[in-house]
């Protein structure tokens, strides 16, 4: 269009003044500056497509300059040689940029953990989100997907490592690769820049759980009984538990009411809170059962054996436990997972128990299917008599009588 038409000039431009009606200064190629009666200045370019006139905006005058727009007019035409209407092209930018903007870290991430939530137990599925919410959201959370690159994640992983939590980083970098995973699968993006990431983090040196020794069991017992840590009684029913019944942190903390029998002394852990996604049921002894009853005086609406004190709706912190240990001088002793290997080890020790009846009674179960199926109700005679033998020795520890 146009071919013969002097070009404009910047000169020209800022000469030439709004009037009441607006004004256009052709350039070529269909390019053109209009000018409206308000002062605002717009690019503006005139093509034919598949027959039909077009008009494309390509800007605002003087954020893009003269050179610029005709450097864009020239892109336009070749766009228009390759059988693609510029304007539709334009267009599509513009919906993918919205829809990246929408497609944030945060939002994707939310979205992949509504959609495989099912899969996991309830205890698992809230600790990945709450990892995401502490230490991903607040530095990728808003950064869209696709402009998500492996120097970025490196940083957000790197505050995590920083602070001493090694393993925690690393277990974060694999949460956020199962999220760009999702975001692959659904078309946010081509490819996940986790994979550039390897070795960028300090290995982690795996062990074991720090656990309590059985010469230390004894003097643990005797400060728990007397609270010299001052422990809220919640705290200390909870650690009482975990020694009683050495389930889980996780598969405590989360217990409902719903799940215990106190008239039966049983407690049935659902298979969806347990790791390994199978029924789990906790023979109690009378001294489990005693600080059960104690703990229905803190009942609230949300069914929470051990409810947390400070948000509603919430069982009892992982966090908690630990902060109890450490307040009774046991930080780097012991763990609350701890306790398991420890009553593994003492039942076996000091019980005279074969292995098979306190590894049951741990979740722990044999691969083989026709073993599984024995054992779902194998062991219970003995696990409910290994229990309160158990309860027993503890008290014996401390010199009260079962």
């Amino acid at each position: 269009m146009y071919p013969n038409m002097p070009q404009i000039t910047d000169t020209q431009i800022k000469k030439t003044k709004a009037t009441d009606k607006p004004l256009r200064l052709y350039d070529g190629h269909g390019l053109y500056l209009e000018i409206r009666p308000n002062g605002s200045r717009y690019w503006r370019m005139k093509y034919r497509f598949a027959g039909r006139p077009r008009l494309l905006a390509l800007g605002v005058y003087p954020v893009l300059g003269l050179a610029d727009a005709r450097a864009k007019t020239l892109e336009a035409r070749r766009q228009i040689a390759d059988g693609i209407d510029p304007g539709v092209e334009k267009q599509k930018r513009k919906l993918q940029l919205a829809a990246q903007s929408n497609d944030t870290f945060a939002a994707v991430a939310r979205e992949w953990h509504e959609k495989n939530i099912k899969r996991w137990s309830e205890g698992h599925a809230s600790t990945l989100l709450n990892r995401l919410e502490r230490d991903a959201f607040p530095f990728i959370g808003a950064i869209p997907v696709a402009q998500l690159t492996a120097v970025i994640l490196l940083q957000a992983l790197r505050r995590v490592e920083k602070r001493g939590a090694n393993e925690l980083a690393h277990r974060l970098g694999q949460i956020i690769a199962q999220v760009l995973r999702y975001a692959v699968a659904t078309g946010r993006i081509t490819a996940s820049p986790v994979n550039d990431l390897r070795g960028a983090l300090a290995p982690v040196v795996r062990g074991h759980f720090t656990a309590l020794q059985l010469e230390h069991l004894p003097e643990f017992l005797a400060k728990l009984e007397r609270n010299e840590a001052r422990l809220y009684p919640l705290t200390r029913h909870a650690l009482k538990l975990l020694l009683l019944t050495f389930v889980r942190t996780s598969e405590l903390i989360n217990a409902r009411w719903s799940e215990i029998d106190l008239e039966r002394a049983l407690w049935t852990i659902p298979a969806e809170r347990m790791k390994m996604r199978r029924e789990h049921i906790v023979p109690l002894s009378r001294q489990a059962v005693a600080v059960l009853r104690s703990l229905e005086m803190f009942r609230t609406e949300s069914g929470f054996v051990l409810p947390s004190a400070t948000r509603a709706n919430k069982g009892m912190s992982n966090g908690t436990i630990l902060m109890a240990l450490k307040r009774m001088g046991y930080k780097g002793k012991a763990t609350g997972h701890g306790f398991r290997a420890l009553a593994l080890s003492t039942i076996k020790q000091e019980l005279g128990y074969r292995h098979e009846v306190p590894d049951r009674q741990l979740a722990h179960y044999p691969s083989n299917k026709v073993d599984r199926a024995y054992d779902r109700a194998a062991f219970i005679a003995e696990r409910t008599k290994m229990m309160q033998e158990w309860a027993d020795y503890l008290d014996g520890l401390i010199g009260r009588k079962p």
